[in-house]
């Protein structure tokens, strides 16, 4: 298995990050795909990537909720990386309207430059977007004509919106959401198109049911693999399979799988 959205390098794990990674691979995942914050990050997430380096792959990418009044020198740092040496793709970027609605347009913006980014490097984008999926859409579909690629990550929307989302070619990442008991994904994920679902943790966030309340890790994607495939009438391992072949399709150009 993959996981293919965990933020394993954060502050949560530096007392146990080895015997997470330990789990993780005891548990059959093989690869962690990690998402970048903001600058403050890069040097935790570069560090991870040198000690797992079989495991663990970098995405470089400035998140929305990072974006502020210096956005242009943050963008200047993913920028700068880019150019340097080669990430498993442009994230985590995109938009939020949850938390603060200050910086719009600022964001707006940002996942704009980004996504040109993505183009001029030819590697996938992995897109926040909380409570703002049909903003996010309207702000991918003429990047998509492009040949951008990507994941709408953390995907907890209507089965409209994913539809919308895999005709323009992107994928839908299923998480901890999944499991919760109210997440309302048992009314969506039936109808999704299965060559575009990859799992994800989000991990330290989103910890899936029962493990709720305490920090989220990569070895729980198999409590969501479980819960998406009863969702789909699938067999576990079957899933399995399908949503790892799916994460290397979109990734594999950059994870020497």
């Amino acid at each position: 298995m993959i996981d293919t959205h965990a933020h394993i390098y954060l502050d949560q794990f530096n007392e146990d990050l080895d015997q997470v990674v330990d789990r993780a691979l005891a548990n059959g995942i093989e690869k962690i795909f990690m998402p970048n914050i903001d600058s403050s990050t890069i040097e935790a997430l570069l560090a991870a990537e040198e000690r797992f380096g079989e495991v663990c792959f970098p995405m470089m990418g400035l998140h929305p909720c990072s974006v502020k009044e210096d956005y242009r020198e943050e963008l200047r740092v993913v920028k700068e990386w880019l150019d340097k040496r080669s990430f498993l793709a442009v994230g985590e970027i995109g938009t939020d309207l949850y938390w603060d609605k200050t910086y719009w347009e600022e964001q707006i913006d940002a996942f704009e430059i980004q996504c040109e980014l993505a183009i001029l490097h030819n590697l996938p984008v992995v897109i926040h977007c909380r409570e703002s999926i049909d903003e996010t859409i309207e702000l991918v579909r003429k990047y998509a004509e492009r040949g951008l690629r990507g994941v709408f990550h953390c995907f907890t929307g209507s089965a409209s919106q994913a539809k919308q989302i895999t005709d323009l070619g992107f994928y839908l990442g299923l998480g901890g959401v999944c499991t919760f008991k109210n997440g309302g994904m048992d009314k969506v994920v039936p109808f999704m198109d299965r060559s575009k679902i990859i799992l994800e943790t989000d991990s330290p966030y989103l910890t899936p049911t029962p493990h709720r309340g305490k920090r989220n890790e990569p070895s729980y994607i198999s409590l969501v693999l479980v819960k998406v495939s009863e969702f789909l009438g699938m067999e576990s391992s079957e899933l399995d399979k399908l949503s790892t072949d799916n994460a290397n399709d979109l990734f594999s150009a950059n994870n020497n799988s």
